[in-house]
């Protein structure tokens, strides 16, 4: 009875459209109530859950984004994108996925992508011709890429959970990340084609190299991240204060986009963003202790088992299960409720937990751009001002491209473990 009132609480609370940190601390406490257990102990386990040295990376990261971005990366990047991919048939879709590709290695975070990329390019695609609903859904399918190639928010997440390096981490999602945006891109290729989408002139290896000269100090940080965590000089921590440092200094004395009497609101933004964050996690984290407390880990691997121990059919079940939540449900919390137990499940039948980390937060980007919940779908949708329905339809080629990279990078463990084999054994 307290299980299915904890489930019921939770299921309409985000049917209603209460914010899914919200609905996990009162599904919780409705639990605890009924149960007769102390209600000392949310706290007691909400900190705990965020008591985790790893996550104090996240507002490092966060900040770093923050003075990135409002320093002038976001212009930068699209330009440098565009001038390598404008020239192509539908170039402005193309420059879209490789800006986000780009930009990724900034935030961390698909919605920061969603709404700065998006900012810019979706009133430049209407403008140049491009149909409103596409100018939208290549944004939002694109920015799903920004927390798979490093550094992410969600692959840090899953390193403090499973103890795996978020080193390896942030290594395993590189190839992955840029498989998707390139298949992302061959889609917006096609589809431009067969619509007779507009490309811009070649503007020269001039505009590439002048392009790419005002992007460098951009896009060095992920290189920076990388060899700190690589290196072993940094802890994951460390090396988002270095990041945030760098971007500060960039921001300033470099691009001089970044006024002194800016700072403090960039500070106030990243610390609510990163409050945010870690209110999620420390909710998932009384939520998923209750699931274990009930023993619901335990009975979804064994009733999966009791259906079949076969490796290919045990990813493709998590696989759906994963799509499903997705769709539904917040990628963080998603994660902090299901990771531990679908990786028990998954260790059991052999599968490495790196390569099942790195499938499980790229099943759940996807989720990102699926409605009901599809948080990126409703931030391009708004700056498009369009209604959730075309943008919908016209994701769905991206869709489903990312779901067939997904299935390549569930099925060919190689594609997320060569890179952390080579330069992190």
């Amino acid at each position: 009875m307290d299980v299915f009132v904890l489930f019921s609480v939770f299921v309409i609370g985000l049917a209603i459209g209460v914010p899914v940190a919200i609905t996990l601390g009162i599904s919780s406490l409705a639990y605890l109530l009924l149960a007769g257990i102390p209600v000392v102990s949310m706290p007691q386990k909400m900190y705990a859950g965020m008591d985790v040295f790893v996550l104090l990376s996240i507002p490092g990261f966060v900040l770093a984004g923050n003075l990135m971005n409002r320093g002038g990366i976001t212009n930068r990047i699209i330009r440098f994108a565009n001038a390598l991919v404008g020239w192509i048939r539908g170039g402005l879709g193309l420059t879209n996925i490789a800006a986000s590709m780009l930009f990724g290695g900034i935030t961390g975070t698909a919605v920061a992508d969603a709404a700065s990329i998006g900012g810019v390019l979706i009133p430049g695609m209407k403008k140049a011709g491009y149909p409103a609903d596409f100018s939208a859904a290549v944004t939002a399918a694109s920015s799903t890429v920004g927390p798979i190639i490093p550094p992410s928010v969600p692959m840090i997440i899953v390193g403090a959970l499973s103890g795996i390096s978020v080193g390896r981490m942030f290594l395993a999602g590189a190839v992955p990340g840029i498989l998707m945006g390139l298949a992302m891109m061959a889609t917006a290729y096609a589809i431009s084609v067969r619509k007779g989408f507009p490309r811009q002139p070649w503007q020269g290896m001039g505009e590439v190299a002048r392009s790419f000269s005002g992007a460098v100090w951009a896009l060095a940080m992920t290189f920076l991240i990388i060899y700190g965590l690589l290196s072993g000089l940094a802890t994951p921590t460390e090396t988002a204060i270095v990041a945030s440092v760098y971007a500060l200094i960039v921001g300033m004395l470099i691009y001089r986009e970044l006024p002194v009497r800016a700072v403090p609101g960039i500070l106030v933004d990243s610390a609510v963003a990163s409050a945010g964050i870690l209110a999620l996690v420390g909710f998932a984290n009384v939520f998923g202790w209750i699931l274990v407390s009930e023993r619901i880990p335990q009975a979804i691997a064994s009733g999966v088992l009791s259906l079949t121990d076969n490796r290919f059919l045990v990813i493709l079940i998590i696989n759906l299960l994963l799509l499903f939540v997705g769709m539904f449900m917040e990628t963080i919390a998603a994660l902090i409720i299901l990771f531990v137990p679908l990786l028990s499940l998954a260790t059991a039948v052999g599968i490495d937990p790196l390569h099942f980390a790195t499938f499980a937060v790229l099943n759940l980007m996807i989720g990102l751009t699926t409605p009901p919940v599809g948080v990126c779908l409703f931030v391009c949708a708004g700056i498009a001002r369009l209604p959730l329905a075309p943008v919908v339809v016209a994701i769905l080629p991206f869709l489903f491209t990312n779901i067939g990279v997904l299935l390549l990078v569930s099925y060919v463990p190689a594609i997320a473990t060569w890179l952390p084999s080579v330069l992190a054994p």
